[in-house]
């Protein structure tokens, strides 16, 4: 771990806790002095603690405030940083001769363009290199940084120095060598989904007010014409759509992503009907951030879909606290408006850091461990070419984050998990007891048939594939809100937690994997009846889950 000097005058920032640049990076040498590069500066916003009250009493059913959401301008008013604080930052930034920058309505971000040598000399320890990837280059610091004194306590930190993008979850993988029988399914599709889920052709949307979206970075793109292709082979039995109604980004050229083929063809025949967005985020320079950039897009676009799914991660121990709780803010800022974020539990299981030689520990994701996020895991049939009950998939995330805590919202069923469990548990010194607990819930994510490239392509597997199928059912969901004059579902999760399981198929069977060690063996938590942190409350089921939450 490298730490900065802890100089008086100097604060720093974001400390990378491991190595800031992941090994399958090279670096290619520094950037050349005059070369221009855009940071993000994450302004320190007011009013935190009552944006966090007000989610809580809006996604509270037994709140009287329950559902009564936001407008941006409403939030803006709620969060935005003092003028001390805007006056700060923009004087700091002029006095280097940085001018050239954008802000947003709720003036918690400045996105600013400059040369190398002047964002050096802005942040003292900051050097630029750049690094390359399987042809991709991007321009990153691997130093960690530091601001003055005098302007540390107006900042919650700068994008566009560390993060390099992880290789995604190691979703949308294929191929497990399974080999399919005479006379039994041969993989996972919409008919499948919607058998299992029952969901029946008339489950589709209708409401003029609804839309859902899908998130994709690491220049992740879709094809309209495997879309249109997909729909035709796998469409046939119930109304749909066979067109994005739009792309917020640039749709980059060449080769389809399978990930990206995945989540947009599985939310749109799932949430089939609906009209949905493609938010695609290559950055639009090296020094970019793409996951920073949509949530920037996020927090200050006035109208937006109700329902988001995104299949991307790093690892908690990646990331400053500092980052993590600013974005964490952003979560929040959405969920008060009404609109409904899910996240990719990951397909790593429990995950396993190497403290020392000997000493490991469970290595939980983030965004999947943010509290303010409904967290997907995944499942398997129980016989895999049969329309059986569901099992753990063992590759789904899952555990305790290090960082946050135990929501009030979940508590209870945390308290019930490690009860009922009890000597089954890993040993404690493997994850944080007191730590938010994911994922929420869980779906089908093994085996699925995708059509990328126009090729059909099988045995697709990850939580990118779960995550997209329960958006496009809570869409399902918030088009029969809508249609009956009731608000969306907003920030699903105290109202989840309080069904307490009902609607749900409950998954008890099945271990996640986990540190290949002598203690653990590989095995991380398990399925148990209720809330457990592999599947969550288990996998939904449509018809029930929509009599659930229809009531307010």
């Amino acid at each position: 771990s490298r730490h900065p000097p802890q100089v008086p005058t100097l604060l720093s920032i974001w400390v990378p806790l491991s190595s800031s640049i992941p090994d399958e990076w090279s670096r290619v040498g520094p950037v050349g002095p005059s070369e221009q590069l855009e940071l993000t500066f994450a302004l320190r916003q007011q009013g935190v603690d009552l944006l966090g009250e007000t989610l809580r009493r809006v996604s509270d059913p037994d709140s009287p405030q329950y559902a009564k959401y936001l407008r941006l301008e409403e939030v803006s008013s709620l969060v935005r940083p003092s003028d001390l604080t805007q006056k700060v930052v923009r004087r700091w930034l002029q006095s280097h001769g940085v001018s050239a920058c954008l802000s947003v309505l709720t003036r918690d971000f400045l996105q600013c363009t400059m040369p190398a040598q002047v964002a050096e000399a802005l942040l003292p320890g900051a050097r630029f290199h750049r690094y390359v990837r399987d042809g991709r280059s991007q321009v990153r610091s691997s130093a960690p940084y530091s601001v003055h004194d005098e302007v540390h306590q107006h900042l919650d930190f700068v994008g566009g120095l560390h993060r390099l993008p992880p290789r995604g979850q190691d979703v949308a993988s294929h191929g497990r060598n399974r080999h399919p029988k005479p006379g039994l399914h041969l993989g996972v599709t919409p008919a499948i989904l919607r058998a299992r889920y029952n969901l029946t052709a008339s489950d589709v949307g209708s409401s003029q007010n609804n839309s859902q979206a899908v998130a994709q970075f690491l220049e992740q793109y879709y094809h309209a014409a495997d879309l249109a292709e997909f729909m035709s082979m796998f469409g046939g039995s119930f109304p749909h759509l066979s067109l994005v109604d739009r792309v917020v980004g640039t749709q980059g050229a060449g080769r389809a992503g399978l990930e990206a083929s995945l989540d947009v063809e599985y939310i749109m025949s799932t949430g089939a009907n609906i009209p949905t967005w493609v938010f695609t985020n290559p950055g639009r320079h090296e020094s970019q951030e793409p996951f920073l950039q949509w949530m920037v897009l996020i927090s200050n676009m006035s109208a937006l879909p109700w329902v988001h799914t995104v299949s991307y991660g790093d690892d908690e121990d990646s990331l400053s606290n500092a980052y993590m709780t600013r974005i964490n803010t952003e979560f929040m800022k959405a969920g008060v408006r009404g609109i409904s974020l899910l996240f990719a539990s990951g397909d790593s299981g429990a995950g396993c850091r190497h403290l020392t030689k000997e000493e490991n520990c469970f290595r939980p994701s983030f965004p999947a461990s943010s509290p303010y996020v409904t967290t997907v895991g995944g499942t398997s049939f129980k016989n895999p070419f049969k329309m059986t009950y569901e099992v753990t998939d063992y590759i789904s995330g899952g555990g305790f984050s290090n960082v946050f805590k135990t929501p009030d919202y979940q508590a209870s069923a945390v308290k019930a998990y490690m009860q009922t469990v009890g000597g089954g548990l890993p040993p404690l010194t493997y994850f944080n007891t007191s730590g938010r607990a994911y994922p929420d819930l869980a779906a089908l994510s093994d085996n699925y048939w995708v059509v990328s490239n126009r090729m059909p392509v099988p045995w697709v597997s990850g939580t990118s594939a779960s995550t997209p199928v329960v958006g496009g059912m809570l869409a399902l969901i918030n088009d029969r809100r809508l249609l009956k004059g009731l608000p969306p579902l907003g920030f699903l999760n105290p109202r989840l937690y309080k069904l307490q399981g009902e609607a749900m198929f409950d998954v008890t069977e099945g271990c996640h994997l986990s540190c290949l060690d002598e203690t653990v063996q590989g095995r991380g938590f398990c399925a148990a009846p209720s809330w457990d942190p592999v599947t969550g409350w288990g996998t939904p089921n449509y018809p029930a889950l929509l009599a659930a939450l229809l009531d307010q």
